[in-house]
């Protein structure tokens, strides 16, 4: 039986961090679909505008091998209905959020992958930032 794995993240200044959660998420199961933050949650959740808006941080990762689906994840709190939608069998999220999706166990596994060790996008917003 063909499994469905549902991941989600604004990929802004895409980095290998992103390529490597992505692959994993994706080797979980046969078929991915992942949701890009709308450029309004991620200016709610991180007080800032991407730098890339959400049209290009959606082309860059539907243009991934390991990708099958993209959507526009509107707000953090209709995750359930985003699962349920896309009949996700697994929910891949960062360990950075460990717990915090753990309530949708009722309709899906949840993992919890480890962050990739010294890369984030707001550090390398701030390097890019130093050396303008």
């Amino acid at each position: 039986m063909s499994k469905t794995v549902i991941t989600f993240g604004t990929f802004d200044v895409f980095h290998v961090g992103h390529l490597r959660v992505i692959e994993r998420a994706a080797a979980l199961g046969d078929r991915l679909v992942v949701g890009v933050s709308a450029d309004a949650l991620n200016e709610r959740k991180k007080g800032r505008s991407p730098v890339f808006s959400q049209a290009e941080r959606l082309e860059i990762v539907a243009a991934l091998k390991v990708v099958d689906a993209v959507f526009v994840e509107e707000s953090l709190e209709q995750k359930r209905d985003y699962i349920i939608e896309h009949q996700a069998d697994i929910l891949v999220m960062g360990d950075d959020w460990a717990g915090r999706f753990d309530e949708f166990k009722d309709i899906c596994e949840v993992h919890y992958l480890p962050r990739t060790p010294s890369i984030s996008t707001t550090e390398l917003i701030e390097k890019i930032s130093d050396l303008a």
